[in-house]
């Protein structure tokens, strides 16, 4: 079969081997590939654009700390986070078009259609929900032909389902239909699977019905693009596996340490990162620590050492065997063991949390938090219990690979993320 002029890439947040096997699509066959490292949405979909790891690209997280700001920021959409080459650039040049649905630092990309969740946060609380689009019609555009708006409540937090995923199936299926929009080369993103497994466990029933759900979506993208002229590649981010331990908590360790500082405001502890002499940016199974200088990072070593749950520190030689040598990087890079993940929080006493703590705050949380996945209490507020995390992800095991499938017809079949990546680049070359 020759290989079609158009091509569909879907990213599958969570779609490890594991789960891959136990998916029944009719005309996809899954094969296993080792992810990139560190194992994380924004570290893969960076490392998918420009076929490297992020000691090139310089994503080394879904979080990164900005020295000049002080500050720590997640999920920062900019696509100018994303340093180097993309491979779409040789297609773009020949004057043919790209798109990408819901892919992270897609925000000025270098693209001709961009569709990405961009909500207003109100001064009074509350927020307006909306999606960031170019052109600037393309998202009521395709409201208006999926017949409603997406909805933010289910693509994060307690809410977070199924219905995000189907509603950018819709929308995908929709551009591609569209001989208006359809580009040449589109990215497009499914999410839903993640949720469950970290929720509750890649092997609960739960993770059986997001498994359910994803193969009636693969169904459905590919027969609509079979049936505009697309070819596929569909991928996953990473593989989630078991949490069977407690989380651990690296801030806490440096704050007992004295080398985590805070300032207290109506009882509650803010962490101080423009003196502190070292904290964690942590994120999944991986965790950053940044230090002031040569005698906070020594110390810093000796306070995380013993810590229970980690199973290495990566710095100098190794880090950079890890791919993570690049200045955003942490002067020590924390790797979890297996079973057990990184929780952002300093504080042992409830009443020291800060008032984010129990709420939804992606963007400004110093930390990823998966208890935003679930509510707790007093009402509206989530979580802050780390025992409920049933799966995580960040690091990379030999027997816990990604899968991958694809109707694109190529020269060799790829053994890792960044060959299937290649693959692509070769079809927009």
């Amino acid at each position: 079969m020759e290989s079609r002029a158009k091509l569909l890439v879907v990213s599958v947040a969570a779609l490890g081997w594991d789960q891959a096997r136990r998916i029944q699509v009719e005309g996809v066959a899954f094969k296993p590939a080792e992810p990139v490292f560190p194992a994380l949405t924004c570290v893969a979909q960076a490392s998918f654009r420009t076929v490297a790891w992020p000691s090139t690209h310089g994503l080394v997280g879904n979080g990164l700390w900005f020295p000049d700001l002080k500050k720590v920021l997640f999920w920062e959409q900019s696509a100018a986070l994303v340093e180097g080459p993309r491979i779409w650039e040789p297609l773009r040049a020949r004057g043919r078009k790209v798109g990408m649905l819901f892919w992270q630092q897609s925000l000025g990309e270098s693209v001709d259609l961009v569709l990405s969740p961009r909500p207003i946060h109100k001064h009074e609380g509350g927020m307006i929900q909306d999606c960031y689009s170019q052109p600037a019609d393309l998202y009521a555009h395709l409201c208006a032909k999926i017949g409603r708006r997406f909805n933010l409540m289910h693509y994060w937090g307690p809410l977070a389902s199924r219905k995000s995923s189907e509603w950018i199936a819709d929308a995908t299926c929709a551009v591609m239909a569209d001989a208006t929009l359809a580009p040449d080369l589109l990215f497009t993103y499914l999410p839903h699977l993640d949720y469950d497994l970290q929720r509750h466990g890649p092997d609960s029933s739960q993770a059986a019905r997001a498994r359910a759900v994803l193969s009636e979506l693969l169904k459905k993208l590919k027969e609509c693009a079979e049936a505009n002229g697309y070819d596929w590649i569909v991928f996953g981010d990473y593989a989630i596996g078991p949490v069977i331990g407690p989380a651990v908590f690296p801030n806490r360790a440096l704050r007992e340490a004295g080398l985590f500082w805070t300032r207290t405001v109506k009882g509650m502890a803010y962490p101080d990162f423009f003196n502190s002499p070292a904290f964690a940016v942590v994120d999944h199974e991986v965790a950053h620590v940044f230090t002031r200088d040569a005698d906070a990072k020594e110390r810093a070593r000796r306070a995380l050492a013993t810590l229970p749950g980690v199973e290495t520190a990566l710095e100098g030689e190794t880090r950079r065997q890890a791919g993570l040598d690049h200045r955003r990087a942490g002067d020590l890079v924390l790797v979890a063991k297996r079973g057990t993940w990184f929780a952002y929080p300093w504080w042992t006493d409830r009443r020291e949390a800060p008032d984010y703590a129990t709420h939804i705050d992606i963007h400004n949380k110093p930390g990823y938090d998966p208890c935003e996945l679930f509510f707790g209490w007093p009402p509206l507020s989530v979580s802050l219990d780390t025992a409920k995390i049933k799966g995580s992800h960040g690091r990379v095991d030999p027997d816990a690979p990604i899968a991958w499938a694809g109707s694109l017809q190529l020269g060799r079949s790829p053994s890792t993320f960044l060959e299937i990546a290649d693959a692509v680049r070769e079809w927009a070359s």
